[in-house]
């Protein structure tokens, strides 16, 4: 079942995305994300709206892994890979 969602990012966390369930006929609901993680992001500018489904890649994210957050607290954050962190360090080393 597809779900549709809207993607915010964050100004203070470069490469932070929040995935918001979006409904039918509904505006977004900022609010309904927890306080320290609304602080911790502070101001959320709009990017794009989703269609997702299982058929649907994502570039840094599990879509059923995002889908099923949607489903159960109506959000999902996208982090930054922490591979380049790694990689950084270990080619730091040579």
């Amino acid at each position: 079942m597809a779900v549709n969602c809207a993607v915010y990012k964050s100004e203070r966390k470069p490469d932070y995305y929040l995935y918001l369930r979006r409904d039918a006929g509904q505006e977004d609901d900022l609010s309904s994300i927890p306080e320290t993680l609304s602080s911790l992001l502070g101001e959320l500018e709009f990017v794009m709206e989703l269609e997702l489904s299982e058929a649907r890649k994502l570039a840094q994210a599990d879509v059923v892994e995002v889908m099923r957050a949607l489903h159960e607290s109506g959000f999902y954050l996208q982090t930054p890979p922490k591979y380049e962190t790694v990689n950084y360090i270990e080619n730091s080393k040579l």
